[in-house]
């Protein structure tokens, strides 16, 4: 019975630790910042979801208001926030 639970505990703790969100990277400065953004987005348009983006390193957090799109204002949060990796 011991084993049991100690098996089942294991498999949970490795499923858990399997699922977590990508690691933040270290916040960029303003330069860095517009420097990625001029990358990502040459317009200056909102990025759709549906566009593989790199320096983007989870689209959830940076997508502040959940539409499915990052805007000017949402990158550089993200930026701030270490959640946008440099163009390179």
């Amino acid at each position: 019975m011991r084993l049991t639970i100690l098996i089942s505990a294991t498999i949970l703790v490795g499923a858990v630790s399997g699922a977590q969100a990508a690691e933040k990277g270290k916040p960029l400065d303003d330069a860095q910042c517009k420097a990625t953004w001029t990358v990502v987005s040459p317009n200056g348009a909102a990025i759709s979801k549906d566009k593989p983006v790199p320096s983007i390193i989870d689209w959830t957090m940076v997508d502040s208001n959940k539409d499915a799109t990052i805007d000017a204002n949402e990158f550089k949060a993200g930026c701030a926030a270490g959640w946008i990796a440099p163009a390179s």
